[in-house]
């Protein structure tokens, strides 16, 4: 029973987090909003606990930061700044796909076939959640093929920071698609063993999903 306590909190948490972290990437949750933990429970049907982890969490991501007295802020996140962290999450990923072309196992390389043929279902119902788990997913095994620990673990740092604007982007109309002819450009130049090609493969991919965001944030205002 306490397992299951475990697991469901665990769930819940990520849920109000995941809602929490797409309203505010998207601007419905605007910068200097102050954000009340009671009223956060009360709207998800939560106890202040998952909220509390949630926005712990939130916090660690440069989203939002918990002021003494003064609650939970949102913190600006502006177009320049993003670009920026693009710019670099593109290069750290682009040494991931260098690496794991020379480094990646024959049972690695089948996973990533697999991941990628598994991904035309959600562009067939346009299914944003389904295909973002699994972009999650297809970038991971790219880290992990590299086989550098430390490369790895700051591939999921940049990765956490960004993650609810990655999400994002994918909102662009047509982006799915795109997204999806970019994963398999990546995997034929790794197929080839031309890891440079790989790398600049990568590399675009991920600028062009900060462009695809920079448009969808655009047309929000």
């Amino acid at each position: 029973m306490l397992q299951t306590q475990t697991e469901d909190r665990g769930s819940l948490t990520e849920r109000i987090r995941l809602s929490l972290a797409d309203d505010i990437a998207t601007g419905r949750l605007s910068p200097g909003m102050v954000l009340d933990e009671a009223r956060l429970a009360e709207s998800y049907g939560a106890s202040r606990t998952p909220v509390r982890e949630a926005v712990r969490q939130l916090a660690a991501a440069g989203l939002v930061e918990i002021r003494p007295r003064k609650g939970i802020v949102v913190l600006p996140m502006t177009l320049e700044t993003l670009s920026d962290m693009f710019e670099v999450t593109a290069e750290v990923e682009a040494i991931c796909a260098r690496l794991a072309t020379n480094r990646m196992t024959s049972l690695e390389r089948s996973k990533l076939n697999m991941l990628h043929d598994s991904s035309e279902q959600f562009l067939k119902t346009g299914d944003v959640a389904g295909y973002d788990a699994f972009n999650l997913e297809f970038h991971t095994a790219i880290y992990q093929a590299t086989h550098n620990n430390f490369l790895v673990e700051q591939a999921l740092q940049l990765r956490a920071r960004l993650l609810p604007f990655r999400r994002t982007q994918l909102r662009t109309s047509g982006r799915l698609q795109q997204s999806q002819l970019e994963h398999g450009q990546i995997l034929k130049a790794m197929a080839r063993g031309n890891a440079d090609e790989a790398a600049f493969a990568m590399r675009e991919h991920m600028l062009n999903a900060g462009s695809a965001l920079a448009r969808f944030l655009t047309t929000q205002v």
